[in-house]
């Protein structure tokens, strides 16, 4: 509970747009996943962070498909999000994520959402989620902590855009919450967040 109640405090200084160190939440989870596991001493079968399972947890029911779905909420939310704001949209969201992405470089850009992606997802749903479900129910979890996420990745703008974007960040956050119900292993949501963030970033790019 100290490292959740942690995570959500740091990304509710959102609300005050000079402040950056919402960021740190993840440092906060990841730390915290790792200081429960050794506490606990949780059998390497019982982690939510494993490589050895990846094939037979990426083949459980549904968990394919629940992947993929980032890829088209990703493109359905800019696709809306240019139509309904315009460039003002796309623009936004490559505002918030320039402080910590290496557009111009593209082999440290694949290095950082691989590196980014795989921290958020141990600290949301290896820590925040995994974790709190084991005292709250699951979805109650995952809906606090992808409340959290979204506030987050918030950033200075038009009222209605930032709104609009992290109204599809909550979504993705669901999303990536269930392919870790249906998996038991942040590995294999981590995989989807690079997908669709991936994507994202590629369709962003095109639309400058």
């Amino acid at each position: 509970m100290t490292g959740t109640a942690i995570m959500i405090l740091l990304t509710a200084t959102k609300v005050v747009p000079s402040s950056n160190i919402a960021g740190y939440s993840v440092f906060v989870g990841i730390a915290f996943f790792f200081i429960v596991e050794a506490a606990a001493k949780t059998p390497n079968t019982e982690s939510g962070l494993r490589f050895n399972t990846i094939a037979e947890d990426i083949k459980k029911p549904g968990v394919i498909v629940w992947m993929l779905l980032p890829i088209v909420s990703g493109i359905a939310s800019l696709a809306a999000g240019n139509l309904i704001f315009g460039g003002e949209f796309a623009a936004h969201v490559m505002g918030r994520t320039s402080s910590i992405l290496s557009f111009d470089k593209t082999a440290l850009l694949i290095a950082e959402v691989i590196i980014a992606s795989f921290g958020e997802e141990i600290a949301y749903r290896g820590f925040f989620l995994g974790k709190g479900a084991k005292i709250c129910p699951f979805w109650i979890c995952a809906v606090v902590s992808s409340l959290a996420f979204a506030a987050g990745h918030i950033a200075p703008g038009n009222i209605g855009v930032v709104i609009f974007d992290a109204a599809g960040v909550f979504i993705d956050s669901l999303i990536f919450s269930e392919i870790y119900r249906r998996s038991g292993n942040c590995v294999i949501s981590t995989f989807s967040h690079i997908l669709g963030n991936a994507v994202s970033i590629a369709a962003v790019l095109l639309m400058q």
